[in-house]
C-alpha cells in the first residue's frame, strides 16, 4: 500500500489517539551571523597545547540545506603551528599548536550560514533489505563499541522491529518509532554507548544517535553520526489555530544520517525527527560514533611529568538571525509513538505502526473524603534529574592520557536547557497524582541571573487539559531569598500555611512574580515524567493557555500521603 506522511519539530495539541505522530510541510529559511568564542588557560607545567578544530562546510540533502560563507578564524596569540588535513571521513581539520602558553588562548569562529530546511513530498523506492552498498558509504555499516551492531542483542530487536517490512523508509520508521517511546533523555547519563541506553532506556543525543544508529546497522541500513551546534532561536508551527514552539538549547548536539539509494545522506534526530533536521541546526562534523567524531573542539597537550596540567577552558556561542522565515504546518496522525515524531509528507509502502494505549486516569477522590484521611508518609515526586549547579560555559572534559603520553580533553553536550520565565509569558507545568496528596511544598530547578521582586507558584486545576480554578497560592518569595550560583538548584515554594490535600488526578503549577525578576527554569528535552502535553504557556495577550512546549520543566512535589 502507498502511504503519504509527514513530520514537524515539538510542541503538541492533545487529540484523542493516543499517537504523537505529526506530518510536517511548508519551510524555514534564514540567515545566520554565528560566532563561536573559546578561550583555554594553560597551567605553566603545559610543554605544548595543541586545539583542533572541524570547518563547517556547505552541505545539501533533500530536506535540510547548509551554505557557509565569510569563514574567519581568529588567534590571540598566534599559534608556533597549523596544520590542515581532510581526514578518512572527509572532514577538514585545522590543527593548532602553541609551544609553552604563558597566558589565555583566545579562539573566535565566525560565519554567516544560510540554512533552509524544505518540508515537501519525498518519494523513495529504494527497498528492504537493500544490497550493492556504495564502497563510500560501507564504513557506516561497521559495528564499534559505541554503536554495538553486531551484538545479538541489538540484532534481535532490529529484526523484530523490521520483520515483514519490504522498504528502506517502513524499517527505519518502526526503528526510530521504538528508540523514541524506549528513551528518555538525561542530560548527564553514566554511559554514551548504545548498549547503555538499550538497556536503562535513558541517555543525551549521543545515546539516542548510537541506539539508533546500531539498530539500524544491524539490519543492513547504513548511519553515520553528525556533530554540530544547535542555536536557541525559538520557531512556532501552525497546528490549524493552536500554536507549537519549539526551542532547543545553544550548544553542541549529535544526530544522525541515514543513507538511501534513491535519497543519498538525509539527516534524522533521533530524538524527535526523520528525514529532516530543522534549519537552527549548524552541521560540522561526522564519523562512525562519537569517539571518531572528536575533532572538532579537542584540547590537547604534552607536560611535566607528574604535574597537576589540566588547563581551564570556557566556550561561549552567539547567534544572529539577520533573516528568518518560517512557514510550518503540522497534521496528527492516528499511528506512531506515544512521544512526538515528526516528518515530511513520504510517499513509499509502510506498515502503520500501532499505538500503545494511555494508562486510564486516576480515579479522583470526593472533598470530604480526603478531608478524613491521615496523611503521615513523606512523599515526594517529580522531574528530579539535572545537573546542579554546573557552569555550563566552563564545562569539559575529564582529561585522559593518550596512547602517546600526552593529554586530551573532549567537547561535551552538557547544554543549558532552561527557560527565561519572568518576562513577558506565563509558564505552567502539569504533574499527575497517583494517591491522594497534602501538598507542603513545590520546587522549582531556578538559576537567578539579578533584578527585584517577588516570585509565587499557583496550584492549579486541570479544567479540559488547561490550568483552571486556583487550588492553593504559595508564600510569596522575595529574590533576594534566592542565592547567586554557578548553575541551578532547587528553589522551594511553601504550601504549609494552606496545606491543600488533593485527590488523584492532574494538577498544574504556574510561576507568577512581580517587579523585575531574572530567573531561568531548567527543562528536560521530551517528556520524561508527565504527559505529552504538559508543559504550556501564555503571552500577557493571550486569554488561555493554547501555547504548547515539547520539554518538560524540573519540578518536584513534597508533602504527605496515606500509608
Amino acid at each position: 500500500m502507498k502511504k503519504l506522511l509527514i513530520l514537524l519539530p515539538v510542541l503538541f495539541y492533545v487529540a484523542s489517539s493516543n499517537a504523537e505522530n505529526y506530518l510536517l510541510n511548508g519551510g524555514q529559511e534564514s540567515r545566520i551571523n554565528y560566532k563561536m568564542v573559546q578561550t583555554v588557560v594553560p597551567k605553566p607545567a603545559i610543554h605544548t597545547l595543541y586545539l583542533s578544530y572541524v570547518i563547517p562546510a556547505t552541505y545539501n540533502s533533500p530536506t535540510y540545506n547548509q551554505t557557509i560563507t565569510n569563514l574567519n578564524f581568529q588567534y590571540s596569540p598566534q599559534p608556533a603551528g597549523k596544520e590542515e588535513f581532510i581526514d578518512k571521513r572527509g572532514n577538514k581539520v585545522i590543527k593548532l599548536s602553541w609551544k609553552k602558553p604563558q597566558s589565555a588562548i583566545k579562539t573566535v569562529i565566525s560565519f554567516t550560514a544560510f540554512n533552509k530546511t524544505v518540508l515537501k513530498k519525498l518519494e523513495t523506492k529504494t527497498p528492504f533489505p537493500f544490497t550493492n552498498v556504495p564502497q563510500d558509504v560501507k564504513p557506516y555499516l561497521t559495528a564499534t563499541k559505541q554503536v554495538p551492531s553486531t551484538s545479538a542483542a541489538i540484532i534481535a530487536k532490529a529484526k523484530e522491529l523490521t520483520g515483514g517490512a519490504k522498504t528502506e523508509f517502513d524499517a527505519v520508521q518502526r526503528i526510530l518509532t521504538w528508540v523514541i517511546d524506549h528513551m528518555n533523555y538525561v542530560l548527564t547519563p553514566k554511559e554514551y554507548g548504545a548498549m547503555y541506553s538499550f538497556k536503562t532506556g535513558k541517555g543525551n543525543c549521543q545515546n539516542y544517535s548510537h541506539l539508533a544508529s546500531a539498530l539500524m546497522r544491524a539490519v543492513g541500513i547504513p548511519s553515520r553520526i553528525v556533530n554540530g551546534i544547535t542555536l536557541k532561536q525559538p520557531y512556532s508551527i501552525d497546528m490549524g489555530g493552536r500554536k507549537l514552539t519549539l526551542k532547543m538549547a545553544e550548544g553542541r548536539h549529535s544526530w544522525i544520517e541515514v543513507y538511501f539509494p534513491d535519497l543519498g545522506w538525509v539527516p534524522f534526530d533521533p530524538q524527535q525527527t526523520q528525514l529532516f533536521v530543522s534549519n537552527r541546526f549548524i552541521r560540522v562534523e561526522i564519523g562512525v560514533d562519537n569517539e571518531e567524531t572528536a575533532q572538532d573542539g579537542l584540547i590537547r597537550w604534552t607536560q611535566v611529568k607528574g604535574a597537576l596540567a589540566t588547563p581551564s577552558f570556557e566556550e561561549s556561542i552567539e547567534a544572529a538571525f539577520v533573516a528568518d522565515n518560517v512557514t510550518l504546518a503540522a497534521k496528527k496522525q492516528s499511528y506512531g509513538p506515544r512521544k512526538f515524531l515528526f516528518t515530511p509528507v513520504v510517499q513509499a509502502t509502510f506498515r502503520e505502526v500501532p499505538v500503545v494505549k494511555k494508562p486510564e486516569p486516576p480515579k479522583r477522590i470526593p472533598k470530604e473524603q480526603l478531608k478524613k484521611l491521615i496523611y503521615q508518609k513523606p512523599f515526594m515526586f517529580g522531574n528530579l534529574e539535572f545537573p546542579k549547579n554546573v557552569d555550563f560555559l566552563a564545562k569539559r572534559g575529564p582529561a585522559q592520557k593518550t596512547e602517546s603520553g600526552g593529554y586530551e580533553m573532549k567537547k561535551n553536550f552538557l547544554v543549558e536547557t532552561a527557560e527565561y520565565v519572568t518576562e513577558q509569558s506565563q509558564y505552567a507545568q502539569v504533574f499527575i497524582l497517583n494517591k491522594p496528596m497534602d501538598v507542603r511544598k513545590v520546587g522549582l530547578v531556578l538559576h537567578k541571573f539579578g533584578g527585584t521582586g517577588f516570585l509565587w507558584l499557583e496550584l492549579l486545576k486541570d479544567e479540559n487539559g488547561l490550568p483552571g480554578a486556583t487550588v492553593a497560592t504559595s508564600e510569596m518569595m522575595s529574590i533576594d531569598q534566592i542565592k547567586f550560583k554557578p548553575g541551578y538548584d532547587w528553589v522551594d515554594f511553601d504550601f504549609s500555611n494552606e496545606k491543600p490535600k488533593v485527590s488523584p488526578g492532574r494538577y498544574w503549577i504556574a510561576l507568577g512574580f512581580t517587579g523585575r525578576p531574572i530567573i531561568n527554569w531548567f527543562y528536560s528535552y521530551g517528556k520524561p515524567i508527565g504527559p505529552i502535553d504538559g508543559t504550556r504557556y501564555k503571552t500577557i495577550l493571550d486569554t488561555e493557555w493554547s501555547n504548547y512546549l515539547a520539554y518538560e520543566f524540573n519540578y518536584r512535589v513534597l508533602g504527605y500521603v496515606t500509608q
